[in-house]
């Protein structure tokens, strides 16, 4: 069966578009001509731009260009949108006009086909809204489409990641907590080094992500500054006088969140550095959870032929082959996760250094990137918590044994007897197969008292200064 259409006309002339369909001609021709790949916009960034166009109504009201009566059909089809009612009607792809215009348009087209349905009129009729004149009033894609990344971006790395990274930051200060007293050897080139305790070595990842947490939300500074009013190039050309502060202002009233227009559009249109600025900062935070997830994997790695001195969860089988087996999948999935970030950094540092002149054309892929990392790292952060972070345990045993045969406990001596006498004592103890105090009492550079009294794997793990 052929599935029933209806003709909608734009300004290259007529098309068809599936009847049931929200979405308009110029939506038609994005899906025809760029049917590249699965990757359509994210859903986050249409609900950031409907709530931009809702915005952008309120003010064009406010500022006499747009009855009150338009007003309100523009503002419920908006709202709708933003709340997730139609979804299935942004079916474009991220690979698309470099502005994001087909995207604009999409957007436009919805609201404009929801205000006919509310009116009774047919689709596509453009009555009484019309997705140009009224729905885009006061806007170009060139600035709407950038604030909306700007908004999307903002509300995704406040309200979701980081209150999950905060949560990650709590339980490995837990953890830090809870070992503060178990003495383990350091290890340096991953060789055996001086002790220190494993809360101190839990103390290290809590304050990598908590300082990555606030090299975050620092860069939000440069995020809450929008594009919108600037119109096509920056000039604000066909906004009213105050349009952009006002719609900024709006904004941040809908969302709550401190948005407010950039001092300089020209800026923040031709470039996007305060995204890529955030990119970077996600993928700082991918860089310490991965030495992170390394760490632990490390540390955990085992159980009796390995280092051994955390146990992991058991959550599942590790293997289809050798019963019993249990992998470290949290910090392998981490890991994943983190490279990708990594990958999409990458991506939108050379799309932020690709606009020309008034124009960056790279916009879909910038936020598609920034978006997409930043729903990953919120997962991430909460399966590692969850499954993984709030259930592993140290083994007490084995660390304590692995202190006990540590040939590094004797750089305690060194203030006493000398470096070189230190080192061989731990040398004679190495190819003897001897504990460092029956060394250097067989080699008298030190009695048994001052040995006991010099080398305690406690004191040592104590900060000094």
């Amino acid at each position: 069966m052929v599935a029933a259409t209806r003709i909608e006309t734009d300004s290259m002339g007529p098309i068809e578009v599936p009847a049931d369909a929200l979405w308009g001609a110029q939506t038609q021709r994005s899906l025809q001509n760029f049917a590249i790949s699965s990757d359509r916009i994210p859903a986050e960034l249409i609900h950031a731009l409907a709530r931009i166009k809702q915005a952008a109504a309120i003010t064009n009201a406010r500022l006499g260009v747009l009855d009150e009566h338009r007003r309100d059909q523009i503002v419920a089809a908006a709202t709708a949108v933003a709340e997730g009612l139609h979804d299935d009607h942004f079916p474009l792809k991220v690979w698309q006009t470099g502005s994001g215009t087909q995207t604009n348009m999409n957007l436009n087209e919805v609201i404009s086909n929801l205000a006919a349905q509310a009116a009774g009129e047919p689709l596509g009729s453009h009555n009484p809204i019309h997705p140009n004149d009224h729905v885009n009033r006061s806007q170009s894609t060139n600035d709407a489409f950038p604030a909306a990344i700007h908004v999307a971006a903002a509300e995704g790395i406040s309200r979701k990641l980081l209150p999950e990274l905060q949560q990650l930051v709590d339980a490995f200060g837990a953890k830090s907590e809870a070992w503060s007293d178990i003495v383990k050897i350091g290890r340096t080139h991953l060789q055996d080094a001086v002790p220190l305790t494993l809360g101190q070595e839990a103390s290290a990842w809590r304050d990598q992500l908590a300082k990555a947490a606030e090299r975050i939300d620092a860069s939000l500074e440069e995020v809450f500054p929008l594009p919108l009013g600037g119109t096509a190039v920056g000039t604000g050309l066909n906004a009213p006088e105050g349009f952009a502060a006002q719609a900024a202002a709006e904004l941040a009233r809908l969302s709550g969140l401190p948005f407010s227009t950039a001092p300089n559009k020209f800026a923040v249109m031709a470039g996007h550095d305060g995204l890529v600025n955030a990119m970077g900062q996600l993928r700082l935070l991918a860089v310490s959870l991965l030495k992170i997830a390394n760490d632990i994997r490390l540390l955990a790695c085992g159980p009796r032929a390995g280092l051994a001195e955390l146990k992991l969860p058991e959550n599942e089988p590790g293997s289809s082959i050798m019963p019993g087996k249990v992998n470290p999948t949290q910090c392998e999935a981490m890991a994943m996760v983190c490279t990708q970030v990594m990958g999409l950094d990458a991506a939108v540092a050379i799309a932020g250094s690709g606009g020309h002149l008034q124009m960056n054309v790279y916009k879909p892929l910038i936020g598609f990137n920034l978006l997409q990392a930043i729903t990953l790292l919120t997962d991430a952060c909460r399966c590692f918590r969850v499954a993984m972070v709030e259930g592993m345990e140290p083994n007490p045993g084995r660390i304590q044994e692995l202190v006990e045969r540590s040939l590094m406990l004797v750089t305690a001596l060194t203030p006493a007897i000398g470096y070189e006498k230190a080192t061989t004592i731990a040398k004679h103890a190495h190819a003897n197969g001897s504990s460092l105090r029956e060394a250097a009492l067989e080699l008298g550079f030190v009695s048994a008292d001052d040995f006991d009294r010099i080398v305690d794997p406690a004191a040592m793990a104590i900060q000094q200064g």
